[in-house]
């Protein structure tokens, strides 16, 4: 039986970076499309886009703006599926950067997830 190719291309996966401005430059060269120091309103007219688009998108938001109260981005993050959420720390509280992930490991795994840096 000979396999005939499939003519679906998977779609293109947007890469997308709403955060503080001194980050955009770094991943606009690196192929992202940047929003600089973006506002809630900003991120859920674009997750609106994206959901009523069916688009798959990889989205990287800075920490203010991944602890946002935006009840889209909750919705998304639970949902999963083709739009993946994840975050960076702070340029100015490096030190203080906890993802929501993190709660969900230690849970998992128990113990601290800091590293003893001791």
């Amino acid at each position: 039986m000979a396999m005939t190719p499939s003519t679906d291309e998977p779609a293109a996966t947007r890469m997308l970076f709403l955060g503080e401005a001194a980050l955009t430059e770094g991943f606009h060269l690196i192929g992202f499309e940047t929003w600089a120091d973006a506002t809630r309103q900003e991120l859920d007219e674009l997750l609106q886009g994206l959901l009523r688009k069916r688009q798959n998108a990889f989205i990287v938001l800075g920490q203010a703006l991944a602890g946002c109260d935006s009840p889209l981005l909750q919705r998304v993050r639970a949902e999963g599926g083709h739009i993946v959420v994840t975050q960076v720390p702070s340029l100015a509280d490096p030190d203080n950067f906890q993802c929501e992930i993190d709660d969900r490991l230690q849970l998992l795994l128990g113990g601290n997830l800091q590293p003893d840096l001791e």
